[in-house]
């Protein structure tokens, strides 16, 4: 009897401690990351470096398929890309959110991921010594940053967040959140902003990304303050000796970085009031809806 319950414990703690597909994800991914990393030491041709990347992606598309099961969101596609564009870190595209693109990089798409992925990337990002990609580990927190959009679904450029929307939670989701922005590799204006919405329900996490319909206007005002700083900043920068006189670009580069918060302030606060943001309001408010299942 002592050998049965013996063999019956040894076997009910193997299960409690077995990996589950999430932790074997992971496993798959960091392993391809040191091997790809220790290719990229030893000097292989690039092309053998691609062929292991590609590889390595390809079954970590197919572990997610598998974890996070059937997509089906209204005017998404069903079949999902993964997300992280390389597994190389000196690539463009690394380190992104774990989960699948539904969509293009381009056009509307919804990066489709789960709580336990997406804590999972926000420790690692936690855990940075790197202050430009330090992230807080909490959740709640990390959704209110532009930081976070830019390092879990954006790849070459930055996410400038404009205003946030107040959404209504759709039926059966726990939190829905969305903002308007734009992507850019400067700052000042972005003409073509982005709604962006995260909906997250039980264990599934989404972030859906689509070109803002209408298209967000300008606002005269906002351009002034805009233009303004931009000259200004400008003006100190031509007064640089040269490319040594760091004190001059430092004064030029707050110039601008204030020119843009003012910009971006202005707008959030100006653009409730324009004649376009029902509508946009109503695209966000759509786009939690189709996530949740409506």
């Amino acid at each position: 009897m002592r050998l049965v319950w013996t063999l019956a414990f040894a076997l009910a703690t193997s299960a409690a401690f077995a990996a589950s597909p999430e932790d074997d994800y992971i496993a798959a991914r960091d392993k391809a990351i040191s091997d790809i990393a220790a290719l990229v030491s030893s000097n292989t041709p690039v092309e053998t470096i691609d062929a292991t990347n590609e590889k390595a992606r390809a079954d970590l598309e197919k572990r997610l398929t598998d974890i996070l099961g059937p997509f089906s969101v209204k005017d998404f596609p069903a079949a999902g890309t993964i997300n992280t564009e390389s597994l190389s870190a000196s690539d463009i595209g690394f380190g992104m959110l774990d989960g699948l693109r539904h969509g293009t990089e381009d056009g509307p798409s919804i990066v489709a991921s789960t709580r336990g992925l997406v804590d999972r990337w926000l420790q690692s990002r936690a855990a940075e010594t790197d202050a430009d990609f330090k992230l807080p580990a909490g959740f709640n927190e990390a959704l209110k940053l532009d930081a976070f959009y830019t390092q879990a679904i954006g790849s070459d450029a930055a996410f400038s967040g404009t205003l946030d929307f107040a959404l209504k939670t759709p039926e059966g989701a726990d939190m829905a959140i969305a903002r308007l922005g734009g992507w850019t590799q400067d700052i000042g204006p972005i003409p073509n902003q982005q709604v962006i919405v995260t909906l997250v329900k039980g264990n599934s996490v989404m972030i859906a990304e689509a070109p803002a319909t209408p298209a967000v206007p300008q606002i005269a005002a906002c351009d002034t303050l805009w233009t303004t700083a931009d000259a200004a900043a400008q003006k100190i920068a031509s007064q640089a000796s040269d490319d040594q006189d760091e004190k001059a670009f430092d004064a030029a580069n707050a110039a601008w970085a204030k020119g843009d918060s003012d910009y971006r302030a202005c707008m959030g606060k100006s653009l409730p009031e324009n004649p376009v943001f029902p509508a946009l309001l109503a695209q966000a408010q759509a786009l939690a809806d189709h996530m949740a299942g409506k």
